[in-house]
């Protein structure tokens, strides 16, 4: 329920605007003038403020200069029987939501508190995704020097618009990388389109590029903007770049010295202005020797090159990032696990990540989903500390469903020393429930109660 304060110096205003909008299901307070609804503001915290303009002791546009000094984004309407082109303008440049004009109809007040109340719930609704995505994009993980010198890196790249190119081993997070950069730069905002090089057959991938225009080949049925077009002002990443075949690079790098560009079967050239982030976890530089990739695109990508380490490289990253995946997925599945016990700490550290952040997050994953709540334990997690493989013992892909059922429950009870309550609080089932599946198991050692 939206929460208005409403200030009049005409109690019969007042209380009209009060009625009118108690009826529409507002929570509605009232004052009788500026000085007094300045004392309440910050108590209240109202979701809109409508206000008089013509008011003793403080006009209502003073009330709201006063009101935005304290919150910048309140919204605020003025009503005012002195509805000239000045006043609304002077409103309207500190702030003002909206401007009626005195003596108004209910319907027209109710209209203009719907409509602004709306405007500020998109308003906050795309604030709070905008930071989301900062947040999301802008979280790499880490406190190793390797890391900090990458941040440093991508802060330096903030206001560039030069073309980058990320390397690193699979899974160390490049396409996070990518957008990191995106949204810390000028284009924020701007469109991010992303085309994976390895995932498109040869003959495809000019047309996802360039674009076509209808007619060009055999299924053309209609024109196509490329993703050169459809990242315009904005970024374009091309993740596995080293995979491109050789003629599709030789239109690519045209494209990225002219900053034009041809629809397959079109004659037009097309301007583009799109910022080019390159990934691959190849060698280019061996890939050129070998043939495989353009010298001359080479050298046009590798502007900025952006090197990340495998994370067996930066072992002390390793818990800040699983810190870091719990909290992620404690808010997203609604789970409570509280915290990474020194023994889960020392297995996370003793592993050798072969599959990087990417295989860390998924085990932090996988582990909190049998976890839900409490702390991490080391035995929700399936890794062998010495081979850096999973482990052959415990679930393991091929099982039956009630195979990897009991290995839960057991694993479940040799970590809470075979306390029963415990366990069946863990699995979320009843105990009841689990005594059945120990004696259909033929778990006997766990059947009988714990003393």
């Amino acid at each position: 329920m939206a929460k208005i304060l409403v200030v009049d110096d005409e109690s019969l205003m007042r209380d009209l605007a009060l009625e009118s909008l108690s009826r529409q299901g507002y929570d509605c307070i009232g004052a009788k003038d500026a000085p007094s609804a300045l004392g309440q503001v910050d108590e209240i915290n109202p979701d809109l403020i409508v206000s008089d303009f013509k008011m003793p002791g403080m006009t209502g546009v003073e009330f709201l200069r006063e009101v935005k000094k304290r919150r910048p984004e309140q919204a605020f309407i003025i009503m005012t029987a002195y509805g000239t082109i000045d006043t609304a303008v002077d409103a309207m440049k500190l702030g003002a939501s909206d401007f009626i004009e005195k003596p108004f109809q209910p319907e027209i007040l109710e209209l203009a508190v719907a409509r602004t109340l709306e405007h500020s719930r998109v308003k906050s609704q795309n604030k709070e995704l905008k930071k989301q995505l900062q947040e999301k994009y802008q979280f790499i993980g880490g406190g190793s020097s390797t890391y900090n010198k990458l941040q440093m890196t991508l802060e330096n790249l903030a206001d560039s618009a030069a073309t980058v190119l990320i390397t690193g081993e699979s899974g160390v997070g490049k396409e996070v990388i990518a957008r990191s950069i995106h949204h810390r730069s000028l284009r924020n905002g701007l469109p991010f389109v992303k085309l994976n090089c390895a995932a498109l057959p040869e003959s495809l991938i000019e047309s996802e590029l360039f674009g076509h225009e209808k007619g060009a080949f055999t299924g053309a049925v209609q024109k196509k903007r490329g993703k050169f077009e459809q990242a315009n002002d904005g970024t374009l990443l091309l993740d596995e770049i080293g995979e491109m075949p050789l003629m599709a690079q030789a239109k690519l790098l045209r494209v990225l010295q002219e900053k034009e560009l041809t629809r397959i079967g079109g004659e037009e050239e097309i301007a583009v202005n799109v910022r080019v982030i390159a990934t691959t976890n190849r060698d280019l530089q061996k890939e050129v020797e070998d043939g495989n990739f353009r010298e001359d695109l080479f050298y046009r990508l590798n502007v900025i090159p952006v090197e990340i380490s495998s994370l067996r490289e930066r072992p002390e990253d390793v818990l800040v990032l699983a810190e870091h995946f719990v909290e992620k997925y404690n808010k997203e599945y609604g789970y409570a696990v509280s915290e990474i016990p020194e023994a889960t700490r020392s297995l996370l550290l003793g592993y050798n990540w072969p599959g990087n952040i990417r295989q860390l997050e998924n085990a932090v994953e996988r582990a909190m989903v049998f976890c839900k709540s409490g702390p991490l334990h080391d035995t929700f997690f399936d890794l062998n500390v010495n081979s850096g493989k999973a482990k052959e013992s415990g679930i393991q892909p091929g099982m039956t469903i009630a195979q990897a059922e009991k290995e839960l429950i057991l694993r479940t009870l040799t970590m809470v020393e075979g306390n029963k309550a415990n366990a069946a609080e863990m699995l979320d089932v009843s105990i009841r429930t689990l005594r059945n599946k120990l004696h259909d198991y033929g778990a006997f050692e766990y059947e009988r109660e714990k003393k």
